[in-house]
Parts: structure tokens; sequence; C-alpha cells
């Protein structure tokens, strides 16, 4: 009887250290705040939120009736490609993003979902990250060698950082914290303003958005938060910010930003009321069929540029992190592939390798390089 109370009592403790342990760690900041106060009753405001948290247009299963967390798990530990990373150093071109000076807008990408955007005068950085991981540790989520070989330090002043959601592929702490004092202003969706409050950002500099808002960004132009099909979460909760992608309007062009989402047709109905794009910007990667909804296969890519009314499509969300099992240049031929069948104009630039629009689309098959 003292055996199995000395055995129980053992239990306890253990369960004990590891739940403090486990909130303690969940105290860092890099994991932010969830939204409080009157930024929690705006959200309770928002047809998209029930019963606690943001939901999707349409039902959004995280994984196909087949699959389980347990395998999913393993899978992504043990069961990647042998070629799930490169074995090349990903190449890039070093441009001085201070001094684009072109008439018409010109995009920089910076590997996966990253990319900075100089139209009208003025400059945007979507979803950057640019501390050599996506996670919030250090040894997880690494970035490939070569695709961080930008720095805070090399942009200008930003007019915006706009960000989709609140996944750390898309929101990173360190980046932020070294770009804030050189960003006039973050647009962002619902509840993920908690997150940068929290990090010092003043509730003055941000603006958050539902679906379908929009707001002018001076000298003719606009942006506006537009529906994906995805979720969110830092910690171990899910839906209490909200996820979106963006349309940029100037006085000559139109601009699509996709942050992350499964195909749906939510992309005709932006297509429908914004388009036809200039260039759309659409995630190609991290796609798995155990998570059929909430990430894109290549060839469904390639159908939302078509849907979205786009001239050009640049794939993105690939190129820098391993999130996936899949090899980690099979979205890019995948998606190539299917563009040629479809005839869909593709650019591929280089990290660092400028598009200018309506003059140059980078199309360079650099990732075959040995």
């Amino acid at each position: 009887m003292k055996l199995l109370q000395r055995i129980m009592l053992i239990f306890v403790i253990v369960v004990a250290v590891l739940c403090i342990g486990t909130f303690l760690f969940l105290q860092q900041p890099v994991f932010g705040k969830d939204p409080a106060g009157t930024r929690l009753e705006r959200i309770k405001k928002s047809s998209h939120y029930k019963d606690g948290s943001f939901q999707n247009a349409h039902d959004t299963p995280m994984l196909s009736p087949d699959a389980s967390y347990p395998k999913m798990m393993y899978n992504f530990f043990f069961g990647k490609s042998k070629n799930a990373e490169p074995d090349i150093r990903i190449p890039s071109v070093q441009t001085d993003l201070k001094a684009l000076k072109e008439a018409t807008p010109s995009i920089v990408w910076f590997g996966h979902s990253a990319y900075l955007i100089k139209i009208n005068g003025k400059n945007f950085l979507m979803d950057p990250v640019l501390s050599g991981n996506a996670s919030p540790v250090s040894f997880v989520g690494k970035s490939y060698p070569g695709a961080d070989v930008y720095t805070t330090d090399d942009f200008p002043e930003l007019d915006g950082v706009i960000i989709s959601h609140d996944h750390y592929d898309h929101l990173d702490y360190k980046t932020i914290l070294k770009l804030k004092n050189k960003t006039k202003h973050f647009y962002t969706a619902l509840g993920v303003g908690a997150h940068l409050v929290h990090w010092g950002i003043e509730e003055e500099r941000i603006t958050e958005f539902d679906w379908w808002e929009d707001m002018d960004l001076g000298d003719r132009m606009k942006i506006t938060a537009t529906p994906a099909r995805h979720f969110s979460g830092r910690g171990l909760g899910r839906g209490k910010s909200f996820w979106a992608s963006y349309v940029i309007q100037s006085p000559t062009h139109r601009i699509y930003l996709g942050g992350d989402s499964g195909y749906d047709d939510h992309f005709k109905a932006i297509g429908d009321k914004y388009g036809p794009f200039d260039i759309a910007f659409l995630e190609c990667g991290q796609y798995n069929e155990q998570w059929p909804f909430i990430h894109m296969m290549p060839e469904q890519t390639v159908q939302a540029s078509i849907d979205l009314k786009a001239k050009v499509l640049m794939p993105v969300h690939w190129g820098k992190f391993t999130l996936a099992v899949h090899p980690w240049n099979e979205p890019i031929e995948r998606a190539t592939q299917a563009a040629d069948s479809l005839n869909v104009k593709l650019t591929t630039p280089k990290v660092g390798e400028p598009i200018i629009l309506d003059k140059s689309y980078p199309s360079e098959k650099w990732w075959r390089k040995k």
C-alpha cells in the first residue's frame, strides 16, 4: 500500500511539474496574447466569430477523415521525403531595397510568404519572417541556407507591414521587434493586434480588419481584407484571432496578397469583385493529403489564380522552410506544370530578385540548379 501511495505521489508531482513548466513556457512573449477588453468586444460582433472562435465560410476540418494527429506527427518526424530540404544553397540576388526607383510597382521576395511591395511611392512588407526559423524555439523550423541573406537593416522605411494571420511562419516575434521602429503602420486581421500590442506597438499604429473591410491608404490607394480558408493560434488554443488575404489597389494596379488558404469559392468571389489583378501571390507549399482543406495543392494554386483573374501568378509559401513532408521543390515543379497546361503566366524570381510589374517577370527555374 505504501509503495502504491509513493508511486501515486510521484505521478502527481511529475504531472504538476509538467503543467507548471508548460504554463511558464507559454508565458514567453513570443506566444503573444489573446484578445481581451474592447478588442474582444469588437471580435464578438463579427459574423465570422461563433462559440468563442473564428470560423471559415464553409466547414473546414483540420484533417482529412482518414488522418490522425499521431499519424501526422509520425510522418512529419519520420516520413519526410529524402529531399525535404534542398541540397543546394538557395540562390539570391542582392538588391538595394532602399534604392528601388521604378515608376511601376516592384516586388521583392524573401522566401516563403515574405515580400516587399513598392507601389505608388509607398513601401509595404508582407508576412516578414527573417529571424532564421519559423517556430517559437530556435532549433525547430530553421530556414534553408542562403534564404536569409536579407535582414531588417536592408529595408527602407516602411509605410506598412501587412500580416495575414498569427502563425509563426507569417508573424515572427523577433522580426517584428526589429521592424517596429521603422514601420509607420501595421495592418492585420481581427485579434492579431493583441500580439502586436503585447510586443510594444501602439494601438494607434495598428488596424485590424474583418473580411471585406477596407481602409484608405492615401494617394488614391486602398487596402481591403478578403477571405481565406485557414485557422490561427500561437499557443494551445485556436481561432482567437482571424486570418485573411488582402487586396491592394492603386490608381494604376491591383495586387492580390494571399495568406494561407485552402481552396474554396472565395477566390472567385474576390476575383469577381476586385479583379482582374496584375499579379496574385498565392500559397504553394506545405500541403499534404492529411490536411487538404487548410492548404492548397499546387494545381489548386494555379486554379485559384484563374478564379482571381490574375494576369500573373507568383507562388509563395515555399523555398525557405520545411513545414510538411513533400520534397522542398515539389510545389514549384507541380505549379509550373499546371500553369503550362492551363496557359497561366508564372513568375519565379530568386530571393531578392525584383519583379517589375508590366516590365520584368523573372522565370528562371533556379531550383533545378546543382
